[in-house]
């Protein structure tokens, strides 16, 4: 099963992090693995590649595990583009753990 937890600070979401296989299928066949695989790295890549923020991101291959740290004090415009962002993933990963919930499962801490 694929973990996803999303730690908050009052409202906002600062980190996430993703964890474990889904087991929906074998590696390569897998659609869940591959659905929060994609939308993880595509948050990614529009918070450090386009908005340039440099949010702190660790991936482990041995455990299936990435990780996404904000940096803190972002200007105003910066932290609501993220927040967008963020709270996007959070409710398509859990529209994912409505349509699979034996495979993935989402908190927030």
């Amino acid at each position: 099963m694929t973990t996803v937890t999303f730690h908050l600070e009052g409202n906002r979401i600062v980190s996430f992090e993703s964890q474990g296989h889904s087991g929906y299928a074998e590696a390569g066949a897998d659609i869940v693995c591959a659905a929060v695989s994609s939308t993880v790295s595509l948050v990614e890549c529009a918070i450090n590649d386009v908005l340039g923020l440099e949010a702190a991101v660790k991936v482990n291959p041995k455990n299936a595990k990435i990780s996404l740290k904000l940096p803190g004090k972002l200007p105003e415009q910066a932290d609501a583009t993220c927040q967008a962002l963020l709270t996007a993933l959070m409710l398509y990963l859990s529209q994912l753990h409505d349509e699979y919930p034996e495979n993935i499962t989402v908190l927030e801490v």
